[in-house]
C-alpha cells in the first residue's frame, strides 16, 4: 500500500470516527432536550378549541370519534364548504407567533410551544390506524407548526412508514434548517406544505418566520428529495400593490417548483383571535380590511375575495398551472358559486378525501 493510500485510508477512518462522535452528541443533546421542553398531558390537548368551533357543536357521524391525540375537526358552519379533517396534535403553539395567529384564541393568548411525549403520541397513532377504515390525511399543522420542533417531530413521520394507508401532513412556515431530517430520508407516507405569503405581508405580519423565498427554497430541496409537496398561499391580504406582489410570488414559487396542491385563502377574523392580540398588544393593522361578519368570523367583502380568488386563478391558468390541483380553504358557499368551483357537502378541499392524492 502506497503512502498516499495509507493516508487516505487514514482520513475515512478518522472522518468515520468524528461522525459517530458527532451522532452520539446529538441523540445526547435530543434527551437533553426533551428533559427541559415543556410538555402537555393528552387529556389537556384534547379539551383545545379551536376559535372557529366554539359556536358550532353539530357532530357529523363518524366510524370512530378519535381519541385524546388523533381527533377529528368536524365543527364546520353549513354556509362554509368545508368538512372533516383529522388533526394530529403532537404539540400545541408556535414560536412564530404571527400577528393574526388565530392559535391564539386556542388558548387565551398563550403561543408557547408545548408538546405531548412521543410515546403518547406513538400509542395514539397505532389506535388511529387500525379504527380509521379509509386512508386519511392527518394534519400535524393545526394547532402548532409542524416543523418547529424536527428533532420530535422524526419519530412521528417514521410511525407512519410502518404502514402504506394513511399520511401525516407537515404543514410549515420554517425554512432551510429544519428540513434536514426530511432530506436525510425520505419517506412515502409525508405530505409536505409550506405557507408562504407576499414580502410585504410577512415583514409586517409574520416577522419571526424565515421570508417567503427561503421558504419557497425550502420546499423545492424537498419536492427534490421526492415528497409530495403542497404550498398554502394564506391569509392573502389585499396590501397596496397586492396584486404585483403576489404576481412576483407566483413566479417565484412556479420557476422553483411545480407544487402538487395549492390552496389558498384571505383573512379571517374570529373573535378570539382579535381578542387576545389586542390584549397582547400585537400589531392589530391586519384587521383593517375586514367587511364582512360570517359564521367564519370576520371577512374581507365579498366581491374583494371574489377579485383575490380569480386574480390567483388566472395567473396559475396563464402559466399553464392546472387549476384542478388550486383549492380555497374555510370559503363560503357562496363564494364558491359565484367562482363556478365545485365542492362535496361535508368534504375538506385540503385535507380531505380529494386531497388524498397529489
Amino acid at each position: 500500500m502506497s503512502k498516499i493510500e495509507k493516508k487516505e485510508k487514514h482520513r475515512e477512518a478518522a472522518y468515520k470516527a468524528w461522525a459517530t462522535m458527532r451522532k452520539e452528541k446529538r441523540e445526547k443533546a435530543t434527551i437533553k432536550t426533551q428533559k427541559i421542553t415543556d410538555f402537555i398531558e393528552p387529556s389537556v390537548i384534547q379539551k383545545i378549541k379551536h376559535p372557529e368551533t366554539y359556536r358550532f357543536q353539530q357532530l357529523q357521524r363518524l366510524a370512530w370519534k378519535g381519541n385524546r391525540i388523533v381527533l377529528p375537526f368536524h365543527k364546520t358552519p353549513p354556509d362554509i364548504a368545508c368538512g372533516v379533517f383529522w388533526e394530529l396534535r403532537w404539540a400545541y403553539g408556535c414560536p412564530l407567533d404571527c400577528n393574526y395567529c388565530y392559535l391564539r384564541g386556542t388558548m387565551r393568548g398563550r403561543m408557547k410551544p408545548q408538546y405531548v411525549k412521543t410515546a403518547h403520541v406513538l400509542e395514539a397513532l397505532d389506535e388511529a390506524f387500525v379504527k380509521i377504515p379509509c386512508p386519511t390525511i392527518f394534519n400535524a399543522g393545526e394547532l402548532s407548526d409542524a416543523l418547529m420542533n424536527p428533532k420530535m417531530m422524526i419519530p412521528i413521520v417514521d410511525k407512519f412508514e410502518e404502514q402504506n394507508k394513511h399520511k401525516i401532513y407537515l404543514l410549515t412556515k420554517f425554512g432551510m434548517k429544519n428540513i434536514q431530517f426530511l432530506l436525510d430520508k425520505p419517506r412515502k407516507q409525508v405530505i409536505c406544505g409550506w405557507s408562504i405569503n407576499a414580502p410585504t405581508v410577512a415583514k409586517l405580519w409574520e416577522k419571526a418566520a424565515p421570508s417567503p423565498y427561503e421558504r419557497i427554497k425550502a420546499a423545492a430541496l424537498v419536492k427534490k428529495a421526492g415528497y409530495d409537496t403542497r404550498i398554502r398561499i394564506d391569509p392573502i391580504f389585499p396590501i397596496s400593490n397586492w396584486k404585483e406582489e403576489y404576481y412576483h410570488l407566483i413566479n417565484e414559487l412556479l420557476s422553483h417548483f411545480t407544487p402538487n396542491r395549492i390552496i389558498l385563502g384571505t383573512p379571517r377574523g374570529l373573535w378570539k383571535t382579535i381578542e387576545y392580540a389586542k390584549r397582547a398588544n400585537i400589531n392589530m393593522s391586519w384587521a383593517q380590511f375586514f367587511r364582512e361578519q360570517t359564521s367564519w368570523g370576520k371577512k374581507l367583502s365579498f366581491e374583494q375575495r371574489k377579485e383575490i380568488y380569480q386574480f390567483f386563478f388566472d395567473k396559475f391558468d396563464s402559466l399553464g398551472y392546472p387549476l384542478s390541483k388550486v383549492s380555497i380553504c374555510k370559503e363560503t358557499v357562496e363564494i364558491w358559486d359565484a367562482l363556478g368551483l365545485h365542492y362535496t357537502p361535508g368534504m375538506c378541499n385540503c385535507y380531505g378525501k380529494s386531497a388524498f392524492n397529489p
